[in-house]
C-alpha cells in the first residue's frame, strides 16, 4: 500500500523482497499507476532475504552498482518469530529483521554513496516498543540473550523495535547535514498479515484487537506523510504517529543509552560508525 501511495504520486519506486515471484507480482501492480505527464521510472526489483546480512550489504552494492540513486528509504520488513531461533549469523531472527537489517542497509548506502544529499530513511516502528524489555546497564543488540530465558514472542518483538529506535535517535545526530531519519508508528493495522501469520501468542490474541484496527490505506498515511511531506518534517530521529510527532517509551528517549545500542549494533555488524 505504501508503494501503491507513492507510485499514484509519481515517484519510482524500487521493491526489495525475498520472494522473487511475488516482488515482481508487487511492481507488476504499481505499473500504470503514475499520473499522467510523470517522469516516474518503471518500478523495479531486487531480491534479497533481509534476516541476512551477507544479503543486506549484497543489496546494497547492487543498487549502487546499477547507478541508483536514492532519495528515500522506507525500511518496512519486520516480523514476529513464535520461538527463538539463531540466523546464519549467530543472531535472533526478529532482531535480525527489525533491528539489523535497517541499521545495516543504512549503513551500507551511506558507504556506497548512492544517497542524494536530502535523502530520508523511514524506519518502521511500533507503539509495542513500550513492552520492550531491555538490561540498559547491558543492552542486548543481537537478541540471543532470550535464548537463556523465557521467550515471550510479544515482548522479543517489542524489545526489538525498542533496540532499533534507541539506535535510530543517535544515528540522527550522526547524520549528514540535510539527511534525516523517522520512525513511523502505523498503528495496528487489518490484514497486514503481522499477528495471524506471526503465529504464537500474537496470531492466538489477533482477534481480541482486530475490532480497534485500522485500514491499510489509513496504517500507510504516517510512513507516506514522512517520506514526501515538504519541508521535511522534525524532528529527525523523532517517532511518529497519524503524522505528527509522538511520544515513545521513556526508555527510547535515553541519549545515553541510545549511544551505547548505537556502538554496539555498529560493532557487532561490522559498521564504521559515522562521526559528526
Amino acid at each position: 500500500m505504501t508503494a501503491r501511495r507513492l507510485a499514484r504520486a509519481g515517484r519510482s519506486v524500487v521493491l526489495v523482497g525475498r520472494d522473487a515471484t511475488r516482488t515482481r507480482g508487487a511492481a507488476d501492480s504499481l505499473r500504470g499507476l503514475a499520473p499522467a505527464g510523470s517522469d516516474a521510472a518503471s518500478p523495479r526489483v531486487y531480491t534479497a532475504d533481509l534476516e541476512q546480512w551477507s544479503q543486506v550489504r549484497a543489496l546494497a552494492a547492487k543498487l549502487a552498482a546499477d547507478g541508483h540513486s536514492v532519495d528515500v528509504l522506507i525500511n518496512n520488513a519486520g516480523a514476529a518469530f513464535p520461538r527463538y531461533e539463531q540466523t546464519t549469523d549467530g543472531v535472533e531472527r526478529t532482531y535480525a529483521l527489525n533491528h539489523h537489517a535497517p541499521f545495516l542497509l543504512t549503513h551500507a548506502l551511506l558507504a556506497e554513496g548512492v544517497l542524494t544529499l536530502e535523502a530520508r530513511f523511514v524506519n518502521m516502528s511500533s507503539f509495542v516498543e513500550k513492552r520492550g524489555r531491555l538490561d540498559t546497564t547491558d543492552p542486548d543488540v543481537a537478541g540471543t540473550s532470550w535464548g537463556k530465558r523465557f521467550y515471550h514472542q510479544v515482548n522479543v518483538y517489542a524489545t526489538s523495535k525498542l533496540v532499533s529506535l534507541l539506535a535510530a535517535r543517535e544515528l540522527a545526530h550522526r547524520l549528514p547535514d540535510g539527511m534525516s531519519l523517522y520512525n513511523a508508528n502505523p498503528g495496528m493495522v487489518k490484514g497486514t498479515g503481522m499477528n495471524h501469520n506471526a503465529g504464537g501468542l500474537m496470531r492466538l490474541t489477533a482477534p481480541l484487537f482486530r475490532p480497534f484496527a485500522i485500514t491499510p490505506d489509513e496504517g500507510v498515511q504516517t510512513p507516506v506523510w514522512l517520506a514526501s511531506a515538504s519541508p521535511a518534517p522534525r524532528p529527525s530521529g523523532g517517532f511518529f504517529s497519524e503524522s505528527q510527532p509522538d511520544t515513545p517509551s521513556r526508555l527510547a528517549l535515553d541519549d545515553a543509552l541510545a549511544r551505547t545500542v548505537y556502538s554496539r549494533t555498529a560493532a557487532l555488524l561490522g559498521v564504521e560508525p559515522l562521526t559528526r
